[in-house]
């Protein structure tokens, strides 16, 4: 089974690769970095798709620079979404399955409960609307799809939020962490996985799918959880948003529901700290 991992330099697609390498060996992986094929390149896309017989597309690449999105809204515009339609388009002709990545940040925080798949998409920055933009695009050019939203991505790969806080955490006396926005981290060889095993069963129940790890956590939690976890001796001080201004507003609770594919594939899902700590034992053998 041929499978095409676009995006793959990134965290979660260096996951999947370093899951490939250890397990999974009857799947067939090609990665390939947004360098390698621009999925805004809408006949790059068509020709790799149609010629390489793929029986999925897991779609890693993205313009993931929240604030970054505010200002360079034509990149964010041109990846998230005419990227994502590209992909449908093509996956479509080539009777491809595509698993795409979202996120939380479609919704606008402003509910008090765990936001389920029927939620109503409300962005309240400019990188959550394109996100929110390319699903329907997907949704609009191709039935055989997988919409994963996740939340607070995180591992031992790339750029993330923990790796951040190792390293300010080595340079630092003190530092302040917003409190009060609340999700939940997402360790992406979980999401990883989940993926994997939607491949290897073969699903057709297509649709939007909510994954995050269990549990629900504050960046200022994450952050205290993290340094626990490394030993790092820190004052951590837990500050509001306003104190801590940004080019683009965050939702204040984006905890997902995940019911749905919990119950569809029946999931056992870990909880954020478990996860965490596998996650900074990776991260430590890595630096080692």
């Amino acid at each position: 089974m041929n499978i095409l991992v676009t995006g793959a330099s990134g965290q979660l697609g260096n996951t999947i690769k370093a899951l490939s390498e250890t397990t999974h060996e009857e799947l067939n992986f090609v990665f390939k970095s947004s360098k390698e094929l621009d999925i805004t390149d809408l006949v790059s896309v068509k020709q790799e798709l149609t010629t390489n017989n793929y029986a999925y597309c897991i779609n890693c690449a993205a313009f993931t620079n929240v604030d970054k999105a505010e200002s360079d809204t034509d990149l964010a515009r041109k990846v998230n979404i005419s990227g994502a339609r590209n992909l449908a388009i093509s996956c479509n002709e080539s009777t491809t399955v595509l698993i795409h990545i979202s996120t939380d940040f479609v919704f606008d925080g402003y509910l008090n409960e765990p936001y389920n798949e029927e939620a109503i998409a409300r962005p309240i920055g400019f990188y959550g609307d394109t996100k929110y933009k390319g699903e329907r695009a997907i949704i609009n050019n191709l039935n055989e799809h997988f919409i994963i939203r996740t939340s607070w991505l995180y591992s031992e790969f790339g750029n993330n939020f923990m790796k951040t806080m190792i390293r300010l955490g080595n340079e630092r006396d003190e530092l302040s962490v917003v409190y009060d926005q609340v999700g939940t981290p997402t360790y992406a060889k979980d999401l990883a996985q989940v993926i994997l095993y939607i491949i290897k069963a073969h699903s057709i129940d297509y649709g939007v799918y909510n994954y995050s790890n269990e549990g629900v956590a504050s960046w200022y939690d994450f952050a205290k959880a993290i340094f626990d976890g490394q030993n790092i001796q820190i004052e951590l001080k837990p500050i509001r948003s306003e104190s801590y201004p940004t080019p683009a507003e965050r939702p204040k609770f984006s905890v997902l529901d995940k019911e749905k594919i919990k119950s569809t594939f029946n999931l056992a899902i870990p909880h954020w700290k478990d996860s965490l700590a596998i996650a900074l034992k990776a991260y430590s053998k890595i630096e080692a």
